[in-house]
């Protein structure tokens, strides 16, 4: 009886997983996270036009976070779990073929979890999809020989994409919580968004100064009222720091709370990983053959984003964070040799954000991070020091998290913020924001 029990298939961890090669670029759809949804409608269009078929996946709902927990330990990573659930119901919805298709995720190749996310999604896969290729596009080394081929051109392509997705994420956020008109700023981001993909395509995308002018241009030509609301920043571990999937939808939570999100440029992510690399040469002697090699690439980005701020200074628009300044803001609260995760970077973003009038902020952490509990949520102390009237709130973000639980404390925040506001108002109208 027992001979004829049918056994349920299991996965061979031992045989070597499959590997994405040049000629899977013609015949596997590409399926990425959707992680940035300010700056993939332009990357993803880079990848395009290298000759991938990419697709950015949407799925959301309770179905994606338990695939997920199925392979993933709600301990180990909330943003590998929401990565690996997305994967797996995507490939369960009969929508793509297994066997044409293949999985891609970014890595920063720091210290955190995240260096280790390409092993947990290729068991998942190896349980289930085992024929799904799984590729990984990093700076650092990671994965050599299962990546993606990309040339010179496509990375600065791929670095002007960000410049202008966070122009325009930036510009969109300043604008859409005043509109008169409803819907009127999302129709200007849409024309931006194609207007800069068809710059990618006529090579006039390194046009800095034009690009970057219509941008403000057309989003400056957006109807305002003159209402002032309150600004609230998000800082936090960089999954769900952006992934409206990560952060159950926070952006649109606080437009619709009537306040003004204020969200940190996508590049200070990348000068940060950048300028880690130079600093490690300095203070650990580590990496001194590509020390110089970063620091060049750190002055080429640090030099467009200079020119950024510029344009922006001579409109409406607040401009983005000086990575020079932020770094200095870091070294108001921490050592720049801290970074593990987002480090550094998210006590640096916290205090430059309370400088420049935004006093309330959501430190944006998936449960059991320790980078981002140490230097985020461990930092808040110390950036209260600088700025005792900054009211920042860490918001836990983890499988077992209700999203009325996240958003209540989110609006226990506001509630501070509007009494503190209602206080100068009494005060001194002209000290109300």
């Amino acid at each position: 009886m027992k001979e004829n029990t049918p056994q349920k298939p299991t996965a061979d961890f031992t045989r070597p997983y499959p590997v994405f090669t040049p000629a899977m670029k013609a015949t596997h759809t590409i399926l990425i996270p959707d992680m940035l949804p300010w700056h993939f409608d332009l990357l993803v269009h880079v990848m395009r036009r290298a000759g991938y078929k990419v697709e950015v996946l949407h799925n959301e709902g309770r179905a994606v976070i338990d695939e997920g927990l199925k392979h993933v330990h709600n301990d180990t990573c909330f943003p590998a779990l929401c990565v690996i659930g997305q994967y797996l119901n995507a490939l369960k919805s009969g929508k793509y073929d297994p066997d044409h298709t293949a999985v891609l995720i970014t890595q920063s190749g720091g210290g955190c979890r995240a260096s280790n996310y390409i092993p947990l999604i290729r068991k998942a896969m190896a349980a289930e999809f085992p024929q799904v290729p799984v590729l990984s596009l990093n700076f650092s080394g990671l994965e050599k020989g299962n990546g993606l081929k990309l040339t010179v051109r496509d990375f600065f392509r791929l670095a002007y994409s960000i410049f202008y997705g966070d122009l325009i994420m930036t510009c969109f956020n300043q604008t859409k919580p005043y509109e008169k008109t409803p819907g009127s700023c999302a129709r200007v981001r849409a024309q931006c968004v194609e207007q800069m993909k068809r710059a990618l395509d006529d090579g006039s995308y390194k046009n800095l100064k034009k690009c970057a002018t219509y941008l403000l241009k057309s989003f400056a030509a957006v109807p305002v009222s003159d209402e002032k609301k309150i600004r609230v920043g998000i800082v936090g571990e960089i999954y769900v720091k952006y992934s409206p999937l990560g952060n159950s939808h926070l952006e649109d939570f606080l437009l619709s709370e009537g306040c003004e999100p204020v969200v940190p440029a996508l590049m200070d992510f990348i000068l940060y990983c950048v300028i880690n690399n130079v600093n490690d040469e300095k203070l650990y002697g580590k990496g001194k053959k590509t020390a110089w090699l970063f620091a060049v690439v750190y002055r080429w980005l640090y030099a467009k984003q200079k020119k950024l701020i510029a344009l922006m200074k001579k409109t409406r628009f607040e401009p983005l964070h000086d990575f020079e300044h932020l770094r200095r803001c870091a070294d108001k609260v921490i050592n720049q040799g801290v970074k593990m995760g987002e480090g550094w970077l998210i006590p640096a973003e916290m205090t430059a954000l309370a400088e420049t009038g935004t006093d309330n902020i959501v430190c944006a952490q998936p449960f059991g991070c320790l980078p981002n509990h140490i230097a985020g949520k461990g930092a808040v102390r110390a950036v209260k020091q600088l700025h005792p009237d900054v009211n920042i709130v860490p918001v836990d973000y983890d499988p077992s998290a209700t999203r009325v639980n996240q958003e209540n404390r989110i609006k226990l925040m506001l509630a501070t913020a509007k009494e503190h506001t209602l206080d100068l108002k009494s005060a001194d109208p002209a000290k109300a924001r």
